[in-house]
């Protein structure tokens, strides 16, 4: 037995299984001679819902994660090769294995929408940064992932310069001004430009938005949870507060009974 091995079996099991699990895995560790084992088991933090949720993906659905690192991995490779063409395909296939991913993550493991966006994040540190993804890789994750910096996504293809050709100094009117066809390529390519240019501002905003849904979404939830606890405590405080007062009553009565018996038992005597 080796700590890999345990970290495996706990890291498989949901959050609320998890504490109890390790400590008798630490006992078993320390029974059968191996203290240092033990006390490296007792150190295994217990995962967040959403850490268990993508270590759990990790262990049911190992095809659609593998297919998700690997376009990671080719994503990473084409950015660092400005591909153009290669990025936009690559952006297309993450956004259907996220969403194909995500999915299963929500129908079977109920997350909040809080949890939920963690996981999202998690998948997403992992197509971005091999270290990431080399951790949602182990099936041991902690606490969800995240990274800064903006993820890989196609870059326009810029069109090459023309060589001029020899000649091409001949055909040039005199005083050296463009000819028509120049000045119209020229007006082509600043409004394919601006196009490219709009059009990832727009993908930008839209995907700018459907964050700020997301985490409004569990905004939501977290205030929704925090006022509903807040509640039951305050109901609670009110209950022991009624107990304390029903409390204090008891023994003013007990002290009364108790000095009346002592007066009842001296006139006996």
């Amino acid at each position: 037995m080796d700590l890999d091995e345990v970290a495996g079996r706990l890291y498989a099991l949901p959050p609320s299984e998890f504490t109890a699990a390790r400590e008798a895995e630490a006992r078993a560790a320390k029974d059968a001679g191996e203290a240092g084992l033990a006390r490296e088991i007792a150190k295994l933090r217990k995962p967040t819902v959403s850490a268990w949720a993508v270590n759990r993906v990790v262990r049911e659905h190992p095809d659609e994660l593998a297919e998700l690192l690997d376009v990671g991995e080719r994503l990473r490779a084409a950015w660092q090769e400005q591909d153009a063409d290669a990025l936009a395909e690559l952006t297309r296939r993450r956004a259907g294995v996220m969403g194909k991913l995500g999915r299963l993550v929500r129908q079977e493991s109920g997350l909040s929408p809080a949890a939920a966006a963690e996981v999202d994040q998690t998948l997403e540190s992992a197509i971005v940064d091999a270290d990431a993804a080399g951790q949602v890789r182990r099936g041991c994750l902690v606490r969800p992932l995240s990274y800064s910096g903006f993820a890989p996504a196609p870059v326009p293809r810029e069109r090459p310069a023309k060589r001029p050709s020899p000649g091409d100094e001949a055909r040039k009117p005199e005083g050296g001004t463009r000819k028509p066809e120049d000045e119209a390529r020229k007006r082509e390519d600043e409004a394919r430009k601006r196009e490219e240019a709009e059009a990832r501002r727009a993908k930008e905003r839209e995907e700018a938005e459907a964050a700020h849904r997301e985490w409004q979404a569990a905004l939501e939830s977290a205030q929704r949870e925090r006022d509903e606890r807040a509640e039951r405590v305050a109901v609670l405080e009110r209950k022991l507060a009624k107990a304390r007062k029903r409390l204090t009553e008891s023994e003013q009565r007990l002290g009364v009974a108790r000095r009346e018996e002592r007066h009842a038992r001296r006139r006996l005597g």
